[in-house]
């Protein structure tokens, strides 16, 4: 009698587990295990066994094009600097850390800019969703990226620098990987960045993104707030999905680690369809594994299409839901589904780690090239930031003067900037028709409603990629 490997997984109203059986082609079963591990068996050759998609999603012809240069592999290893965190911590519980001034020792040698182009990472997974003629296999696939941009932050503990207002970052990977990316900090207080990257493999992403910090006393909790959108040029499908909260523990006694938990629901503004994505917070007491990551993929109707399963710092996989069934209610009274699919088929799995990363701020292949001097870029990228190289060069002491140096430049330039706000507003008093002040404006996005949300948000207006072309940056503000 022929054998097949099937999955059966018992939905909850609000959480999701599975167990995994063998069964013949009648599907009589028999229990076999009842973790994660046991139905994410999925191996790195799986990524081409893709049964559960369709061709088109598979086709790679001329998908890659060979690296037109060689990027670094390395940077300078970290000093050894001991600091006492505590003693700064401490009269910072209930506070907005972006107001608090830290030395570099606790930073890593990127800003948030750079950490933000991380995302695309994995953008390798968008390539191929454009690719799908199926929504909800697509789906998928925008899920495993949404899940693939914290794979890094794993051991990644210090934070990165805050961006000067008017602070831009570009990545230009046309050549090598069809896209190109740029960030710009729009606002200091809040601090909200705002990012757009374009595909010639058919997507395009954008995102504002404000990020929240308030340290608890034992953990930091970090928030960030605003959507990410994601639109594929053939389909007009439009995702829209938002950040899950990540958490510092440790911050006072052991060694520091981080977590990430809550909720993503991803939409499909087209069609409809979503993805709901569970991230467990990690419990000494749960057997589950941790950094643990669960979904179901749905459509326009409610009936679920797919399961997702898998861990945000290691792999993530669909499984194709073939039969579904309302079973009794659970020891809480909450209504079970129980799913059976077929064997779960891998859609992401992380690269490893470069050699000597655990000494280089456990950066990624990619972070290791993201502060790379490169020529041409904007005279405001983070590149040419010289508190942040001379951290990366190892020379803290210097880093840490400079650092002070440029955030007094910026305080500098905001009381003159409120101060030339305080003498419009009196002209306006004194003639009724006084000079408007227009106030501080980003360089390359500007605010607009969006028609998918209703939020008003920064989006790209064009120009930078012209103006690097002409190299042409007389527009740019002396930040530096």
């Amino acid at each position: 009698m022929k054998m097949r490997i099937l999955s059966i997984w018992v939905m909850l109203e609000d959480s999701l587990h599975f167990i995994t059986v063998t069964a013949t082609e009648n599907t009589q079963h028999r229990r076999s295990q009842s973790n994660l591990s046991g139905a994410s068996g999925g191996h790195p050759n799986d990524w081409n066994q893709d049964d559960h998609m369709s061709p088109s999603c598979n086709d790679v012809s001329g998908r890659e094009l060979q690296p037109r240069r060689q990027r670094r592999t390395h940077i300078p290893d970290k000093p050894n600097y001991s600091l006492n965190l505590w003693s700064i911590m401490k009269n910072c519980i209930g506070k907005e850390l972006s107001k608090i001034p830290m030395p570099v020792n606790f930073n890593e040698p990127l800003s948030m800019l750079q950490r933000l182009t991380e995302d695309l990472e994995y953008h390798e997974l968008l390539d191929k969703a454009a690719r799908c003629d199926s929504s909800l296999e697509q789906m998928c696939l925008v899920a495993a990226f949404s899940v693939s941009s914290y794979s890094t932050t794993v051991h990644r503990t210090a934070k990165p620098f805050n961006p000067l207002l008017g602070e831009t970052y570009e990545l230009d990977r046309l050549e090598e990987f069809g896209y190109r990316s740029l960030c710009e900090q729009v606002s200091h207080h809040p601090p909200a960045a705002a990012h757009h990257v374009i595909s010639q493999r058919g997507w395009t992403l954008w995102q504002e993104i404000t990020i929240a910090s308030k340290f608890r006393g034992k953990y930091l909790s970090i928030m960030p707030l605003g959507a990410i959108h994601l639109q594929f040029h053939s389909s007009g499908n439009h995702y829209v999905w938002r950040k899950v909260t990540s958490t510092v523990h440790n911050i006072i006694v052991g060694k520091l680690w981080i977590d990430q938990s809550g909720d993503i629901e991803i939409v499909n503004h087209r069609t409809k369809e979503t993805c709901q994505l569970k991230f467990s917070p990690y419990s000494y007491f749960s057997r589950d594994v941790p950094r643990k990551v669960t979904g179901v993929v749905a459509d326009s109707r409610g009936q679920a299409h797919y399961i997702l399963s898998g861990t945000w710092d290691d792999k993530m996989e669909s499984a194709k839901i073939i039969q579904s069934s309302r079973g009794g209610s659970g020891s809480e009274g909450k209504q079970k589904t129980v799913y059976q699919t077929l064997s779960p088929k891998l859609l992401w799995k992380k690269y490893p780690l470069p050699e000597n990363a655990e000494n280089m701020y456990h950066f990624s292949a990619l972070a290791l090239t993201l502060n790379e001097p490169e020529e041409g870029v904007g005279l405001t990228d983070s590149r040419l930031r010289p508190d942040q190289r001379l951290m990366e060069d190892g020379r803290w002491d210097e880093a840490n003067s400079e650092k002070q140096r440029l955030e007094e430049k910026q305080r500098a330039v905001r009381r003159r900037r409120e101060a030339e706000a305080t003498d419009a507003l009196d002209e306006e008093c004194d003639y009724d028709s006084g000079r408007e002040y227009e106030g501080y404006q980003p360089l390359w996005f500007h605010q607009r409603r969006d028609s998918v949300t209703g939020e008003t948000n920064f989006v790209y207006k064009g120009g930078y990629w012209e103006a690097k072309e002409r190299q042409d940056w007389s527009m740019c503000p002396d930040i530096f």
